[in-house]
């Protein structure tokens, strides 16, 4: 199978706020655009969040609004669970081959959810970052664009895969889809592949695994949102703790030459956006924050000073050394205080690493032929047909990511013309 577009059309791969954001930005000026998405729904990162910072609201209100101008636009094709396997040719003139892997439920699905209702067989809840269990047959949250269920064949027995077939009145089951290979010809090519937290298993010092107790940024994002696996409610992750207090480590993986050697920029200003939900649900917790320094660049200086003047948050200078698990469930937080010299060993309810933005491409990018720099970034090379747009081009926050991605949208609608 085989697509070609008309001259100028521009192949956005990502599908997270800068892909969508990238594909409206080209296709509202007249440029075909193809929206492809490894995962099997769009909105990315974002999706996954509580509330944008500084204002504070959720991410519900500028994804819906892409979406509708997504699904009116003639121009935007998408495609859900779909890679770049290769690409040939040149700017202009690109020929690239995609994959989309099977999805078992086809367009019929109305999202009514009598497969997953029948279904026996569960799976992580990727989501939600593993907190949690979630039927194999499933939408992958409740704002999912596309709407149309999931389902992970190869997590279901025969007897709930015949169960769930049997309950789609609509023939959307499709038990026996087969991945699907086809070619696109475009101009140029947007990467707007976006991040992953860092893993936070490979900082084998903060021993990630060795309690419940200690969870990521992202994890914390889900737990504070209504639609996440505790409804919103803050608890320890276990044993559903309503935590006392609260320990947060920064730069967890960035600026470390073993891990990720760049500030990932985002990450104090998340942190600081979590000390709001917590106070939000409780006003006396005690917090500590560990940093080695506070960045909040520019407009977030002032988000920044509220928090800092919170009675109840301490601000420690030093990198965590250690974080020992407890018999209580809680942890203690061992590090050096870099200004006075002292050795502290702060016990808390709850940890919360804040790792850091690791860009997703990786190595199928060098695959590819793509530019990219020492930490992983894709470079924009408009020569070779080629820009990058946010988190794919730098760690930045959302706000970054349409400027960025605006910015490359410009670019590549240039190229083939």
């Amino acid at each position: 199978m085989s697509d070609t577009a008309g001259n100028g059309a521009v192949l956005v791969v990502g599908g997270g706020i800068s892909g969508l954001t990238a594909a409206l930005e080209a296709a509202e000026v007249g440029n075909d655009v193809f929206l492809i998405e490894k995962n099997s729904y769009f909105g990315g990162r974002v999706a996954q969040l509580n509330q944008y910072f500084p204002k504070l609201c959720p991410p519900t209100c500028g994804l819906e609004i892409n979406f509708k101008r997504i699904k009116d636009n003639r121009k935007i094709r998408t495609y859900t669970l779909t890679t770049v396997k290769s690409i040939s040719g040149g700017p202009g003139n690109f020929e690239v081959q995609l994959e989309t892997a099977p999805r078992y439920i086809n367009s019929n699905c109305t999202a009514c959810g009598d497969c997953a209702q029948v279904c026996t067989d569960e799976i992580e809840d990727a989501f939600n970052f593993g907190m949690g269990k979630t039927k194999a047959a499933y939408l992958p949250h409740e704002m999912a664009f596309p709407r149309r269920y999931v389902l992970a064949k190869e997590a279901c027995s025969a007897a709930c895969l015949d169960a769930v077939k049997a309950a789609c009145k609509y023939n959307a089951v499709e038990l026996d889809m087969q991945p699907k290979t086809f070619t696109l010809k475009v101009s140029s090519i947007i990467w707007s592949t976006g991040w992953n937290p860092y893993d936070a298993n490979k900082i084998t010092n903060l021993n990630y695994n060795s309690s419940q107790a200690i969870i990521t940024n992202m994890m914390m994002e889900r737990l504070a949102a209504d639609n996440g696996p505790t409804r919103g409610k803050i608890v320890r992750p276990g044993d559903n703790k309503e935590p006392a207090s609260f320990a947060f480590v920064q730069c967890a993986g960035s600026r470390d030459e073993n891990h990720l050697q760049h500030c990932s920029y985002i990450c104090c200003m998340a942190t600081f956006k979590h000390i709001s939900y917590i106070r939000s649900q409780y006003p006396d917790a005690k917090i500590y924050v560990f940093y080695i320094d506070l960045r909040t660049p520019g407009k977030y200086e002032h988000f920044r000073e509220k928090f800092m003047a919170d009675a109840n948050t301490t601000f420690i200078k030093g990198k965590v050394a250690d974080i020992v698990a407890e018999r209580d469930g809680g942890v203690t937080v061992v590090a050096e205080n870099a200004i006075t010299g002292a050795k502290v060993h702060q016990k808390v309810d709850l940890c919360v690493l804040a790792t850091g933005m690791e860009p997703a491409l990786g190595e199928q990018g060098k695959a590819l032929g793509v530019t990219m720099d020492g930490n992983g970034f894709v470079v924009s090379s408009p020569e070779k047909g080629m820009m990058s747009a946010g988190c794919a081009k730098s760690a930045v926050d959302v706000y970054s990511s349409g400027q960025s991605s605006t910015a490359a949208a410009l670019k590549a609608i240039q190229i083939g013309r």
